[in-house]
């Protein structure tokens, strides 16, 4: 039922308007589709998403060296494929064929075993036990990368805490659209935006956008009869330079930059903090979790880039207490499987992430689910994130059934 009998290639849209690539494949009583999503903000220690010479040698690569190999194998057979995968590309970072096919075609080939079982993604992965739906984490105000002209700060975050997801998606957005309000009784006749993401950008410095922020979630809160939270994506390799944590108005170095990110999460009341110190400071992490990680989620992303050898390096250390998942950033589903069960092991908390170059593509709403993940980075607004969002409340729906 689930042997592979044809797979397709072809170039398709991110939401930035850039080229990235979409895989099918048929089976014989199955079919998945995934499409790959691209960052802007990237880690070092990321898989290379495309070959020098771009999407095009992607897709040739596929044409010629995957699809007479993967005709005939089982899709359900996923280490087998992911394997391959690996063997073709042959370079520790899929420098070769490029990380986006490989995902794509992992997810795709995930997606397609699992319609042929007749069950959706997330129960074909997570079993008939899968019931923890994560909680939707969207960003309402950006800076950084997905902003320019923002704050230094990248994303501005809210976390719903209903019982219902239904009720945490459409209070995520609802907080976005109170914080619009906000910003342009705050600044009027100015310039306000949306960025990457299709969070609010504004010309704020960073503690003017956090008090409005963490002001909408109260407002919200209230209005909504339940908790909605502040979180950060720092993104803080972004404005690591020569040593130094460099702000518009102010810098740090690795140890006063603890403290100052300790007092934010203490004044401000923050649930989650994304990348709070650079890429390659294990030691800045473990210093901040051991300041404030019983009260606060420590999220590193461009740390361990869903990696389970930088991962290792983190629990040893104790940096950190969460890892964000991002299948792209890796490559396979087998390699992100193995590092979300290596977090669960260590008692790591998973975030599972879009990027901010997305696609209509809403397998990650599944993959939280069969992941059992703490939280799923998504957005709060815009095409692109509301697949996700949506599908979070078809799955539901699915499991109240």
């Amino acid at each position: 039922m689930s042997f592979i009998e044809n797979a397709v290639a072809r170039k398709v849209l991110d939401s930035r308007g850039n080229q990235t690539i979409e895989v099918e494949i048929l089976t014989e009583s199955g079919y998945g589709m995934v499409a790959a999503p691209s960052g802007a903000s990237t880690g070092e220690h990321e898989v290379q998403s495309f070959p020098k010479m771009g999407v095009d040698a992607s897709v040739k690569i596929f044409e010629d060296e995957i699809v007479p190999q993967i005709i005939g194998m089982d899709s359900s057979e996923q280490r087998a494929i992911d394997t391959l995968l690996h063997q073709i590309d042959g370079t520790p970072n899929f420098s070769r064929i490029g990380g986006n096919l490989a995902v794509a075609t992992s997810l795709s080939a995930a997606r397609a075993a699992a319609s042929a079982y007749g069950v959706p993604l997330y129960k074909y992965m997570g079993g008939a036990l899968a019931s923890d739906i994560p909680k939707p984490l969207g960003n309402v105000i950006g800076g950084g990368r997905h902003a320019i002209g923002g704050t230094d700060i990248q994303e501005f975050l809210v976390i719903s805490m209903a019982k219902k997801t239904s009720d945490c998606v459409f209070g995520n957005a609802y907080t976005h659209k109170l914080v619009g309000q906000m910003l342009k009784k705050k600044l009027p006749g100015a310039a306000i935006g949306k960025g990457d993401e299709g969070a609010w950008v504004a010309a704020l410095s960073n503690e003017d956008a956090l008090s409005l922020q963490v002001e909408a979630c109260d407002k919200a809160s209230s209005e909504l009869g339940f908790k909605v939270l502040p979180a950060l994506d720092m993104a803080a390799s972004e404005y690591f330079k020569k040593g130094k944590y460099v702000y518009k108005d102010k810098s740090f170095t690795p140890e006063k930059h603890v403290d100052f990110v300790a007092s934010l999460v203490k004044e401000y009341g923050l649930h989650l903090v994304e990348d709070p110190m650079d890429q390659n400071d294990f030691k800045g992490y473990a210093s901040l979790t051991e300041a404030v990680g019983k009260k606060c989620i420590i999220v590193g992303d461009d740390l361990f880039v869903t990696n389970k050898e930088r991962l290792t390096t983190g629990i040893k250390k104790g940096a950190a207490n969460a890892i964000l998942i991002k299948p792209n950033q890796i490559g396979t589903l087998t390699d992100t499987y193995e590092t979300v069960q290596l977090a669960k092991q260590n008692g790591y908390k998973t975030v599972i992430s879009h990027r901010s170059g997305e696609t209509t593509d809403d397998t990650i709403a599944h993959l939280g689910v069969a992941f059992g993940s703490y939280a799923i980075k998504c957005g709060a607004v815009g095409g692109e994130r509301i697949a996700k969002l949506n599908e979070l409340i078809r799955i539901e729906e699915d499991l109240e059934a």
